[in-house]
């Protein structure tokens, strides 16, 4: 009885990339081939010089420290807002179930006073954050061409 011996190997590829080219680059050349190479955020270079030959674009995305980090407090600081937020709910029916009419009258009074300085707060920092996306972020991507030429997105 025959049997068929598997072969083993990775499986052949449809269409291989077969053909091989080699050029050089002087220093200032291969700096600038770092540069775009390093600013285009691929991981193979192969693929980043074939895509710059055959005019694909290759989308870089900039990530700033900063913003990331401003992004994150504020994240951090909604949360807390939103805790907050809890706890009013929590201690106006507290104040309502503990305490007679008109003492449960003044410190919601209190309360709300407290509350008006949280809105005040939140909208400067709404005001703070509109005024950071517009002077920093700005949503900009670019794309990088063989000419070197950026085009802005938005």
């Amino acid at each position: 009885m025959y049997r068929k011996r598997n072969v083993g190997g990775r499986p052949k590829m449809q269409n291989p990339s077969k053909h091989r080219y080699s050029f050089n680059l002087n220093d200032e050349e291969n700096a600038k081939f770092l540069a775009m190479f390093e600013a285009s955020g691929m991981s193979i270079k192969a693929r980043f010089i074939t895509s710059v030959l055959f005019n694909k674009p290759i989308k870089v995305i900039k990530i700033d420290k900063g913003a990331h980090d401003y992004i994150i407090r504020l994240t951090q600081f909604y949360a807390q807002f939103r805790a907050v937020g809890v706890n009013y709910n929590q201690t106006t029916k507290a104040i309502k179930s503990i305490f007679t009419e008109r003492k449960a009258l003044a410190f919601l009074s209190k309360l709300v006073s407290a509350t008006w300085e949280l809105v005040r707060t939140n909208k400067q920092i709404m005001d703070l954050t509109k005024e950071f996306e517009e002077k920093y972020l700005g949503g900009e991507v670019y794309h990088i061409y063989p000419n070197d030429r950026k085009d802005r997105i938005d």
